[in-house]
């Protein structure tokens, strides 16, 4: 999932900071938390993948200025890759010509066969996770070129050797006053092997260039805050450096999905809270309440019996929301909230009155609190 945090305070710059710095702070963050270096410590990796998002979004001029006037909000339909799920070697290929001639972690001249996963947001209200939904997505991915089918290279030309590492895509270079060598990409020609020259128009000789994608995804019924419905071969193909003409398995799209909070319940799991107002004198005589169904017109018809406490919990069985692999819904708990009036009027008061002169109720302060009570009912 994307990072919480605000992506200048991830990568330890100001909001004016140049793309110089910024491309030097992610340098330095991705050096000293890549997983060659802190093997085994997740701590350390979560922090590499949340540099290289932060990284993506503000070395982009475009999108850096969408998310400083709008934040997240305006990334939308400008998905960006899903660090996530990537593989850290491939995470720090995609950015290796901020590294080269670094001595950073190890790099394979080919890019996974796999192309990279995309990830965006579609928002919910409660009631459509009860019914699942359908949302429109637009969304732009880089895609193999039209024109030069991935090469780079203009019409009628192709990719010569490079001649800095002579087709190998990587060269070696001493360290410690010659007592080691180490092997990285080229850093003329990005591990590829070789360069263009007379560079296609459409794309800049990169072989790449961005698609905009419009689709329609189903979003099935009971799903969570912060879950994604991954969309097959929605995202990229395999890198250029890799694999010029896109051939191996394309990624994923992941549209990740937050749902609105809801006015009147409270949800937990696929159970639903409802805190319902009620009178003093329906829960001391009794009487008929309506309580609102998620998702019905009609309301549930509560019978109080006389007596009912304020704080009462009452459940209905299956109307809370579907689980999401069972489809089985939990049960509303409808919690009594007593409203006492603000104003009475004279007759009111007198009635009132004369009631209070009568009433010796005792108070039980040994009653297991509301919120125990709440609880004890989410848990069955």
């Amino acid at each position: 999932m994307p990072t919480t945090r605000c992506y200048y305070e991830v990568l330890s710059v100001a909001r004016g900071a140049t793309g110089d710095d910024i491309k030097r702070s992610y340098r330095r963050l991705a050096m000293k938390f890549h997983p060659d270096r802190n093997p085994d410590d997740s701590e350390a990796e979560a922090r590499f993948k949340e540099a290289a998002e932060a990284y993506e979004v503000l070395s982009d001029e475009d999108r850096r200025r969408r998310y400083d006037r709008h934040g997240r909000e305006g990334l939308r339909g400008r998905p960006g890759h899903d660090f996530n799920s990537m593989r850290p070697d491939d995470i720090f290929s995609m950015f290796n010509d901020i590294f080269d001639g670094m001595g950073g972690p190890r790099q394979s001249r080919r890019a996974s066969a796999r192309g990279f996963d995309l990830e965006t947001e579609v928002d919910l209200d409660l009631e459509e996770v009860l019914t699942g939904a359908e949302r429109e997505v637009s969304f732009t991915r880089m895609d193999v070129c039209d024109a030069c089918t991935g090469s780079g290279a203009a019409l009628g030309s192709s990719p010569e050797p490079c001649g800095t590492c002579g087709g190998q895509g990587k060269v070696a270079q001493a360290g410690l006053g010659g007592m080691f060598r180490m092997v990285t990409a080229c850093p003329s020609c990005r591990g590829r092997g070789s360069v263009v020259t007379n560079p296609c128009t459409q794309c800049a000789g990169e072989g790449r260039s961005p698609t905009d994608r419009r689709l329609s995804v189903r979003i099935p019924p009971g799903i969570h805050d912060g879950q994604a419905v991954r969309v097959a071969s929605e995202g990229e193909p395999p890198s250029a450096e890799g694999d010029p003409a896109g051939s191996g398995t394309r990624g994923d799209l992941h549209v990740v999905v937050r749902i609105a909070a809801d006015d009147r319940f409270e949800r937990d799991g696929t159970n639903l809270l409802l805190v319902q107002p009620v009178a003093f004198t329906q829960l001391a005589l009794g009487g008929e309440v309506d309580v609102p169904l998620l998702g019905e017109d009609d309301p549930w018809v509560l019978h109080l019996k006389a007596g009912t406490q304020p704080g009462d919990l009452i459940r209905v069985k299956d109307k809370g929301v579907p689980d999401l692999r069972s489809g089985h819904r939990g049960d509303l708990i409808v919690v009594l909230k007593l409203v006492v009036p603000r104003t009475l009027d004279q007759r009111q008061r007198e009635l009132l009155s004369d009631y209070a002169k009568l009433e010796s109720t005792p108070v039980d302060d040994k009653a297991p609190s509301m919120w125990n009570r709440i609880k004890d009912a989410f848990r069955g």
